[in-house]
């Protein structure tokens, strides 16, 4: 059974999130499941197992890329480990960009640094736009060709990030 990070919070299943009613479900939730509520043992671990859910659960929602790849799942989508495939051209442009990097790193030119870092959030945020723009379109049916399209992007998105990762050690997603 696929874990449901929405179902959590009752919150609608959709790729764009209404943060502030997410962190309002998230205290209420958390609230009413802090295991120092409970002093009956096994309401205390119930309690202790509902926390974890619900803190897994909002670092999922909270994460762009992790929603999407949830909502993905949920809609009956191509996880990561089913379908490795990426848009068209995407990989040599990838390629191309991780070898102007690594000279950039290596001959400290922090301008031809920073023109890659530029390029990796144009990137990211493009492909956040084109993942939102295929889940609206998809609205919420499990159509196999859009769903696998979203993958395609999702899986972009992740080379992205890990080139965003390699760039600063210290990264978090936003």
């Amino acid at each position: 059974m696929t874990f449901d990070p929405f179902a959590v919070f009752a919150l609608p299943r959709s790729f764009e999130i209404d943060r502030a009613a997410l962190q309002r479900a998230w205290l209420a939730e958390a609230s009413r499941w802090h295991p120092d509520r409970f002093a009956d043992p096994v309401q205390r671990r119930e309690a202790e197992g509902r926390s974890a859910e619900i803190n897994r659960a909002r670092v999922i929602l909270e994460d762009d890329e992790q929603r999407a790849d949830a909502l993905l799942a949920l809609l009956g989508g191509p996880g990561r480990g089913e379908d490795k495939s990426l848009p068209e051209g995407f990989l040599m442009e990838v390629m191309e960009v991780r070898e102007e990097l690594q000279d950039a790193m290596a001959s400290g030119d922090a301008s031809r640094r920073a023109e890659v870092e530029r390029w990796a959030d144009e990137q990211r945020a493009a492909h956040r736009r084109r993942v939102a723009d295929l889940f609206a379109r998809a609205g919420g049916r499990e159509d196999g060709a859009s769903l696998a399209e979203i993958r395609r992007e999702l899986n972009a998105w992740r080379y992205i990030e890990r080139l965003i990762e390699q760039l600063d050690p210290d990264y978090k997603a936003p």
